[in-house]
């Protein structure tokens, strides 16, 4: 029986996290070739402030703990995977230097990374686009304005996704990461979760946190031409503009949250025309898994499959999604 299913999922080093309405499961492959599970047991902040839960908002805290949830299960999966073994070295335990180096790791990265947000999609569309406008001597409409900086955000992102693509622990949870997809399909097709059945799945999933990214970016448009119509003063400010682009980041990120659901629930020519550029951009972020990476994937999915399973329904009409 094939079924509609919410379970979501994230690559990480040598593992995969799998998410259902009821479990939190990740499955990591140890230096010995061993499968480990292990579980979350956090409860989303949505389940003590239930207006947590109406539409938009639900998408900016699930976006939110998504992230938090991503960060700690990337780090274990590092851990119980061997990636962050080092030498010892003076009187420090393999445990406090993994610890020192991680932290400092990933404040330095959360430093750099928020800084080149700001530099790459919010200050250099604004000055390319004065360049541009300086150039031909004329101002453009708020229309095209909007235009030519989402599509400059767009194409900075994608150059970096592609760049990174090529290193070899990236690739490697690029793979996961097409395991995770290929082992969703064969669930919500309702076939038995093998190796054989899931890899002739499709890796392109229209749910896919890589759909979202490009979402966020298209919506935005939106919001942003919006916003220059009705204060059109606001553009020439640039300290300010950069940050009403900050203060659109929630509303954008709940916008695409929902939209998302929807691209994921039905199959009909509009969601396909909305999923179109997400799962073209898959076919950067995943790669055809090893039937090692497929076995994680479904350990973690079997170990995070709800004992309720989610609402059967008849999928809709299904399109060859490898042409997009």
């Amino acid at each position: 029986m094939a079924k509609y299913t919410s379970i979501g999922g994230q690559a990480l080093i040598e593992g995969i996290l799998m998410k259902s309405p009821e479990k939190t499961a990740m499955a990591v492959r140890m230096p010995d070739g061993e499968i480990d599970i292990s579980y979350f047991e956090e409860k989303s902040i949505k389940e003590k402030f239930k207006f947590l839960k109406l539409p938009v908002i639900r998408g900016v805290v699930s976006f939110v703990e998504s992230m938090l949830q991503g960060y700690k299960a990337m780090m274990i999966s590092a851990d119980k995977s061997g990636f962050t073994d080092l030498e010892e070295e003076n009187n420090k335990t393999d445990e406090e230097k993994k610890s020192a180096f991680f932290t400092v790791l990933m404040v330095v990265a959360t430093v750099f990374a928020v800084a080149i947000s700001v530099v790459l999609f919010m200050l250099l569309p604004r000055l390319f686009v004065a360049g541009l406008e300086w150039l031909a001597g004329a101002e453009f409409s708020k229309l095209v304005r909007s235009f030519i900086e989402q599509f400059l955000k767009l194409a900075v992102f994608v150059f970096y996704v592609w760049l990174v693509s090529f290193m070899k622990d990236i690739k490697r949870v690029f793979m996961y990461h097409g395991a995770e997809h290929k082992t969703i399909f064969c669930y919500e097709k309702g076939l038995e979760l093998t190796v054989e059945n899931v890899r002739e799945q499709k890796r392109f999933h229209p749910r896919c946190g890589t759909s979202f990214m490009i979402l966020m970016i298209l919506i935005s448009v939106i919001f942003s031409t919006v916003v220059q119509i009705i204060f059109p003063s606001v553009y020439n400010l640039a300290l300010v503009w950069v940050a009403v682009k900050i203060l659109l980041v929630p509303f954008v990120c709940g916008v695409g949250y929902e939209v998302l659901k929807v691209c994921g629930r039905y199959d009909n020519l509009l969601t396909r025309i909305i999923s179109a550029p997400g799962l073209w951009l898959q076919r950067i972020t995943t790669k055809e898994p090893e039937d090692k990476m497929i076995e994680i994937a479904i350990a973690a999915l079997k170990a995070c499959e709800p004992e309720t399973p989610d609402v059967d329904r008849s999928i809709d009409k299904e399109t060859d999604n490898d042409n997009i």
